[in-house]
């Protein structure tokens, strides 16, 4: 009997070569996979075909949307409103017709479209969300909103200024332009060092991964336990310290309390290979060392937000695990440790996208902010994209700039390595929650940390869903603060004292406790107006010693250098 012959191996060498055609569509699409798009349609489209009740359905309700807008047009009132939050049909105008015409239209065939896209039965859970969400990118595209002969805002501001909102709106485009072309943020309202990332300070630690800042005192006493703050690496980790007026570390250090902060160096190509282990050993555990050296604190608060809040609880349950109890508390902004629920971004989240996302980043290095911003627009085109067109290129209106929005445009990248091990191992395996991630050579389990949580959610968080940080309650047993408050993602985290239109709720779950799942919580948990930031002061005194004099800036083993914000922040 013969042998197979085996193949040459040709198909082997034209993997690579695969893999840069993938890169090179990735960069076109920001990172989206068009074979997962077009595999999700496949699965939504053949069920739906082997649905006809289904499909007799959806063909009833299409002559009922029909019949709803025959109506409107012979009685001129409206058959549906705007869903909450859409503001693109607020204006009087769209009363009248032909305008209502237009938007009853547009509300109606929407409505009929996120039926139809949630799948017939048999339909993967995920293919259906990535239908309803190309299907919503198509409607936003195609709102009368969007187009200056429908929208009679846009009419009305014509008329009124002899057409000079487009001749602004013209400049708004071809400022955002050139801003897209040169890669740079517009700073010049808002520059670092100067206006924001301001608060005084020294950086007393760099090595490859992070320059550590100490900050100036801003009291005659202080804790004796500092405050070491873990930013999340994929943005810059001057959100917590913008305007004076909103800089969260400015105002934690005129609590009395010794503050440092990790800001995380800007990878290149040449970073490709670093891993979250990596960012584990040289930047958490590296600056827990630096500052309680500095200190001489035998312990310190350790916060974290949204990634770097995730990469925390990493380090403190691989802390947990062989004793080590350097942590006075954990506090969490924004930061998952359970994936199952992780919101909207969960619609990027499978086998294939990752797989096309890997080669993109393989073929770079590293994730690119701006091809991962895209993919943020697209969840919220209506907010993000076209209703900001419509205000800065028909209307013609200049933005009124921010501290928050110099931030937002400052981007950073992600390590191919690292970010693919992020989205691998926490998003799609949930391996942290499931106590599979290593950690120091070991899986590590949140169940290990001992030291007591102070844990934020925002009610309005698209990437990090209050309900799925609320999660941590399922994999720890002990003291829990946890604090739901107004806003969202960012918004929700920088709400200083004074700033209107702010509440929260607060409740503490006590080790023993009995499990409140998120409803139970909203029900139990008191309504309070204004800002949190007082309530975790008062959390951190409880897990504080007695204030004493201040330490100094660095010491013999992590000297004093430059002046804040330090180097690796302008790093573009």
């Amino acid at each position: 009997m013969d042998m197979p012959v085996p193949i040459s191996g040709s198909t082997d060498a034209a993997a690579p070569l695969d893999n840069l055609v993938h890169a090179a569509e990735g960069r076109l699409t920001h990172g989206l996979s068009s074979t997962a798009l077009g595999l999700a349609w496949q699965d939504w489209a053949t069920h739906l075909a082997n649905s006809p009740f289904r499909r007799l359905a959806l063909a009833r309700d299409a002559l009922q949307q029909a019949r709803r807008f025959a109506e409107v047009a012979l009685t001129g009132t409206r058959a549906i409103a705007a869903p909450p939050g859409d503001h693109r049909f607020a204006a009087p105008g769209w009363d009248h017709p032909p305008f209502l015409l237009a938007e009853q239209a547009f509300l109606l065939a929407q409505q009929w479209w996120e039926q139809a896209a949630a799948g017939a039965e048999g339909t993967a859970r995920a293919n259906a969300r990535i239908v309803g969400f190309m299907a919503r990118q198509w409607l936003d595209l195609l709102s009368p909103s969007n187009l200056p002969w429908l929208n009679p805002e846009v009419i009305a501001a014509t008329v009124e200024s002899g057409g000079r909102n487009l001749l602004a709106g013209s400049a708004n485009a071809l400022h955002d332009l050139h801003r897209l072309l040169s890669g740079r943020p517009d700073g010049a309202a808002f520059r670092v060092g100067r206006d924001i990332a301001a608060t005084p300070g020294k950086v007393v630690l760099r090595n490859r991964l992070i320059e550590l800042i100490q900050y100036s005192p801003a009291t005659a006493t202080v804790r004796p336990e500092p405050v070491l703050i873990v930013p999340a690496w994929i943005m810059k980790y001057y959100i917590l310290d913008l305007s004076a007026q909103d800089s969260l570390i400015r105002w934690l250090v005129a609590q009395g309390y010794t503050v440092f902060a990790i800001s995380w160096h800007n990878p290149t190509e040449a970073d490709r290979d670093l891993s979250l282990e990596d960012y584990r050993e040289r930047g958490v555990m590296a600056a827990i060392a630096a500052a309680l050296a500095i200190t001489g604190a035998p312990r310190l608060h350790a916060t974290g937000y949204c990634l770097g809040g995730t990469l925390l609880a990493i380090a403190a349950a691989a802390m947990g695990r062989v004793g080590d109890d350097r942590l006075a508390s954990v506090t969490l902004f924004a930061a998952q440790t359970d994936f199952t629920e992780a919101g909207e971004l969960q619609l990027f989240i499978t086998e294939d996208q990752l797989d096309f996302l890997d080669d993109l980043m393989a073929a770079q290095g590293y994730l690119d902010s701006r091809q991962m911003a895209g993919a943020f627009q697209m969840l919220r085109a209506n907010d993000l994209i076209w209703s900001r067109a419509v205000r800065a290129y028909l209307l013609g209106e200049a933005e009124h700039p921010s501290d928050l929005m110099a931030w937002n445009e400052d981007g950073t990248r992600m390590p191919a390595r690292m970010h693919s091990e992020y989205l691998h191992r926490l998003f799609l395996d949930n391996d942290l929650a499931e106590a599979r991630f290593p950690a120091g050579g070991a899986p590590v389990s949140l169940a290990d940390i001992r030291a007591p949580f102070f844990v934020v959610g925002t009610e309005t968080d698209h990437i990090a869903p209050w309900r799925s940080v609320y999660k941590l309650h399922l994999l720890n047993e002990g003291d829990l603060t946890f604090v739901l408050t107004a806003g969202g993602h960012n918004a929700g985290v920088v709400s200083e004292p004074g700033h209107p239109h702010r509440h929260y709720r607060i409740l503490r779950r006590a080790p023993g406790d009995r499990y409140r799942d998120p409803e139970a919580w909203m029900a139990a948990a008191a309504m309070h107006d204004g800002s949190w930031w007082p309530e975790w002061v008062r959390f951190l005194d409880r897990a504080s010693g007695p204030p004493g004099p201040p330490p100094p800036l660095g010491n013999a083993a992590f000297p004093a250098a430059e002046a804040a914000p330090g180097r690796y922040v302008h790093e573009r």
